[in-house]
């Protein structure tokens, strides 16, 4: 018995909280400090599983699968949960349990310490909250998301309270309501518009004055008597408030930030200090908001650049081969924030036809301190893709490692809208040179005619020799060697025709540009004499080839011809000359060049004739020197237009020497197959 009472003893002395209970978890002896915080009997406490609520209701099932499971395996018992204080109040605790064991090993007792830790857990929440929101302003949500996420954090760490914040108009001389989740709405629409004075009240206060207003009773506080807000929050419940000026980094008032509660009271120390961080938060997702938007207004080109997707951003610092990732960067991924990031697992993700180009970046810039800049391509578990652009910048920290800031967008969209662009450009070009057949009708007609008409000749005359007494043979021979030759002209007329229009897979090979341009002056030639142009060719010895496709840059030479021949034909005091010429440039690029005599055009439209749909012509079209263009530029060459000095124009594109490896390629988006040769300067 003496025994009993000197442990109960000792227990009490302990300034903590005690809870001792047997082998079978069964509460046996609280001390003093325990009926003290719970302000209950010790029979009370004794069945806290299902008669008290000592334990908050939402934490209690899990307490109690964790004890009871606990003292069935004999194990130590650990929880964090909330626990009622007498006032009503619920704190979070961390609740420890070790089992007291005979020398034969069987439990005798249960000591269970009850330490409070809710400082510590408000902390972790508070950090919580505030990177979850600086996160929001990093990836660029909406002002108004971001705050009220601000207002919900607040209202969830502080019990039985409504957050507003309003912002001031660009005058700074009214309020505007930015974000009052849980505020009564009937009450947040009269500060609409409210006036920045302190008449308004406690809000117009404390953004005039710049200083901290509380209302710790609205019902008996005498300065706002006689004010419609207060008639109207006293309505709704409201009873006491703290309203905060949100202030810039330069001491510009941005708005305010207001807590309401039901009941009166002061908020305590912990509040004032929640209040005063995220009111700062507050004042940075502003500031960075209004940034943009002056941003906006004064870049006006940008202005589609704010509809682009989210980026994620990361921090790899190389020494630990640490990974910082931002919830955006889990998301591109599709990975659970609650696992860490390793660059195993973030190349698990890169498609395998980018691995080793991704790997060997990153193996680079894990040596030396560089910048990265560069896109690939991300595949799922589903095998679905995501097309990806990032960006890395080194720096060094404060020990001189070096680590990387970067940042990764996902371009999925806009790679799908070129793709689905350069398809619709593979099937301008086909209609394109369709519909130019119709305007080298007369040519085709011409070129074959003659040698059909030869073909034709030759077999009368062939007749006539056999059919002479004895045959004339060797005649007849020489005329058949003529028919032949005729055969094989038509042949080739027909051959050529038929790889201008037909459509076909793009093939980049080596081309001699001055053969190229030899067959389309002799396809064009019909069209050229109808219109009375002379043409003169000056072509380079020598001139090295070019890596491309054929038929493509035929299309282009052939529609700056008939540009040419159209310029010339209402031409009438002049000779109607156009010259081609081929020849290499200083920077090792082949030139081509067509000058005509024509109508000419305006210097300062020398950039708008390549433009899609601009054209100078009476019913043109407006895509061919558009769809020229393309062509050229997707040969890695250039094209350009300038007027001559007299009259007329000189029309000229240049490609690089093609002397290295030929491939070939099926896709037809490996290179966009554009032509457009309708006869028209467009």
């Amino acid at each position: 018995m003496d025994n009993e009472l000197t442990f109960h003893q000792i227990v009490d002395g302990i300034s903590g909280l005690i809870t001792v209970a047997t082998a079978d978890g069964e509460v046996e002896l609280v001390n003093r400090q325990v009926l003290e915080y719970f302000g209950k009997s010790f029979y009370e406490l004794k069945g806290w599983k299902t008669n008290t609520d000592a334990v908050h209701p939402d934490d209690l099932p899990r307490v109690v699968a964790a004890w009871e499971r606990s003292v069935d395996l004999g194990q130590p018992y650990e929880v964090e949960h909330r626990i009622r204080r007498a006032d009503g109040a619920y704190r979070w605790f961390q609740v420890r349990g070790l089992p007291v064991r005979h020398p034969d090993g069987r439990i005798l007792r249960w000591f269970v310490l009850h330490t409070d830790i809710d400082e510590r857990k408000r902390a972790e929440a508070l950090l919580a909250g505030e990177k979850q929101v600086l996160e929001m302003v990093a990836v660029g949500h909406s002002l108004r998301e971001v705050l009220e996420t601000l207002c919900r954090f607040v209202e969830t760490a502080v019990e039985d309270c409504h957050c507003s914040i309003l912002l001031l108009d660009p005058s700074g001389t009214r309020f505007v309501p930015a974000a009052g989740p849980t505020l009564p709405a009937g009450y947040e629409g009269t500060v609409d518009g409210a006036p920045v004075d302190c008449a308004a009240g406690p809000c117009g206060t404390a953004a005039s004055m710049k200083t901290q207003v509380i209302v710790s009773d609205l019902a008996s506080d005498p300065r706002w008597v006689g004010l419609g807000w207060r008639t109207l929050a006293l309505a709704h419940g409201l009873r006491s408030l703290c309203s905060t000026p949100i202030v810039s980094v330069q001491g510009k008032v941005l708005g305010t930030f207001a807590m309401y509660r039901p009941e009166p009271g002061r908020p305590d120390a912990f509040v004032q200090d929640l209040v005063g961080r995220f009111s700062h938060v507050a004042s940075i997702a502003i500031e960075r908001t209004r940034s943009e938007e002056t941003l906006k207004r004064s870049e006006a080109f940008l202005a589609e650049a704010q509809h682009l997707s989210r980026t994620g951003s990361f921090l790899w610092r190389v020494a630990t081969d640490e990974i910082t990732w931002s919830r955006e960067m889990y998301r591109l991924h599709e990975f659970d924030e609650s696992e860490p990031v390793t660059l195993e697992r973030a190349f698990a993700r890169v498609h395998p036809e980018d691995l080793a180009m991704c790997m060997e970046r990153t193996a680079r810039a894990r040596r030396e301190p560089m910048a990265v800049d560069f896109g690939l391509r991300l595949r799922f578990p589903n095998g679905s893709v995501k097309h990806v652009h990032t960006v890395w910048h080194a720096s060094r920290d404060e020990s001189g490692n070096v680590e990387y800031t970067g940042a990764m967008q996902d371009i999925t969209d806009r790679r799908r809208a070129e793709d689905a662009l350069k398809k619709l450009q593979s099937d301008l070009a086909h209609v394109a040179r369709v519909t130019t057949l119709g305007a080298l009708t007369a040519s085709i007609a011409h070129e074959v005619n003659q040698p059909l008409a030869g073909i034709i000749t030759n077999a009368n005359t062939c007749l006539r020799m056999l059919a002479d007494d004895p045959p004339n043979l060797e005649g007849a021979r020489e005329t058949e060697r003529r028919t032949i030759r005729d055969g094989r002209r038509a042949s080739d007329v027909i051959t050529r025709l038929r790889a201008l229009f037909a459509r076909r897979d793009i093939a980049r090979e080596l081309v001699d540009l001055n053969d190229a341009i030899r067959e389309v002056i002799a396809l064009a030639l019909s069209e050229l004499q109808s219109n009375r142009v002379t043409l003169r060719s000056e072509l380079a010895d020598d001139l090295p080839p070019v890596t491309g496709d054929r038929i493509q840059l035929q299309q282009v030479i052939l529609n700056l011809l008939l540009n040419a021949s159209q310029a010339m034909r209402d031409v009438d005091d002049r000779p109607r000359q156009m010259v081609i010429r081929t020849g290499r440039d200083e920077d090792g690029h082949v030139r081509v060049t067509v000058q005509d005599a024509g109508i000419g055009f305006d210097a300062q439209a020398a950039e708008k004739l390549f433009e899609t749909f601009y054209t100078t012509k009476n019913g043109g079209m407006g895509i061919g020197l558009s769809v020229s263009r393309a062509i050229v530029e997707s040969h890695g060459g250039r094209i350009w237009a300038t007027p001559n000095r007299g009259s007329g124009a000189t029309f000229s594109f240049s490609l690089p020497c093609g002397f290295g490896s030929v491939t070939r390629s099926s896709s037809p988006a490996a290179i966009p197959a554009l032509a457009q040769t309708d006869g028209e300067r467009s």
